[in-house]
């Protein structure tokens, strides 16, 4: 993002990010990397919120980050035998809204952080060089994904 300093040069800084997903998806661990790496982040807590919108009313992100994974591995980087009960509400109804909206879509499943920060630092980088905000896609969001 670009605005005018005090003068007449342009002063360029970082998008605010926002990032969602469910519980064990590498939220907290991409937020932090990121903030070290300069950028202003919001971890949004949307899987906690009852209100589908909540990311939009709290935070208005330049660019929405949305982490999934799996229900098992899930389960497995929380240390439990089986997935919480209530991970199908999570996803189905709290972060819908989130997931329809966002503007990078990445399954951290078999990913290790070190590949979920490369990879969403490079989706924010070219974010950043898009002439006009890139190209919306049909629902609004930028249409990048990697599955």
């Amino acid at each position: 993002m670009s605005q005018l300093g005090t003068g007449c040069e342009e002063v360029t800084t970082k998008p605010l990010v926002g990032i969602v997903g469910p519980c064990s998806a590498g939220k907290s661990v991409l937020a932090r990397r990121l903030r070290a790496a300069g950028y202003e982040v919001r971890e949004i807590r949307q899987e906690h919120s009852v209100t589908p919108t909540m990311w939009q009313r709290l935070t208005h992100p330049d660019v929405l980050i949305y982490l999934d994974v799996s229900m098992d591995v899930a389960a497995q980087r929380e240390g439990l035998a089986a997935p919480s009960s209530w991970w199908v509400e999570e996803r189905e109804f709290r972060l819908a809204h989130a997931r329809q909206h966002c503007d990078f879509y990445l399954d951290t499943s078999a990913l290790a952080p070190q590949e979920i920060f490369t990879l969403v630092r490079e989706f924010l980088e070219s974010w950043e060089r898009r002439p006009t905000g890139g190209t919306e896609s049909e629902n609004g969001t930028l249409g990048h994904s990697l599955l």
